[in-house]
């Protein structure tokens, strides 16, 4: 039987997004999923804990990138979304005329943001293995 890291080497790793409004989700998910991750796309952080830990056709959660309005009111589902998915990197999202929550950002970003940004982003909180790697268009 093949060890966690075997495992998870077999798998684009996994970005799960949390984001209320449906068109942004799509539009980063598509372009994640471009780029070589497995993006997951869900509209608040009570349906990101339903996201499996481990499930047989995916590797782990390895990212998650959090819309700042999924917050409202939401901090312990988020403490138990990161405890479920082992602590993984997170991005904010930040609305551009509040200041950023405090919380487990690895890295902040201050809308307006493209898509492109994001992905960038991501690429460099979780690096894809060399084989998985697409270029953005």
């Amino acid at each position: 039987m093949a060890n966690s890291t075997e495992k998870e080497s077999t798998f684009s790793p996994q970005v799960l997004i949390v984001m209320p409004e449906q068109w942004p989700r799509a539009l980063l998910r598509a372009a994640l999923r471009e780029a070589g991750y497995d993006a997951v796309g869900t509209r608040n952080l009570g349906t990101a804990l339903r996201t499996q830990s481990d499930e047989p056709d995916r590797g782990p959660v390895r990212l998650v990138v959090v819309d700042q309005s999924a917050l409202s009111g939401a901090h312990n589902k988020l403490r138990e979304l990161l405890s479920r998915h082992g602590a993984p990197p997170m991005i904010l999202l930040a609305r551009p005329t509040l200041a950023a929550p405090q919380g487990p950002w690895q890295r902040v970003l201050k809308r307006p943001v493209s898509v492109e940004e994001i992905v960038t982003a991501v690429k460099d909180l979780l690096a894809l293995p060399y084989e998985l790697r697409h270029p953005i268009d």
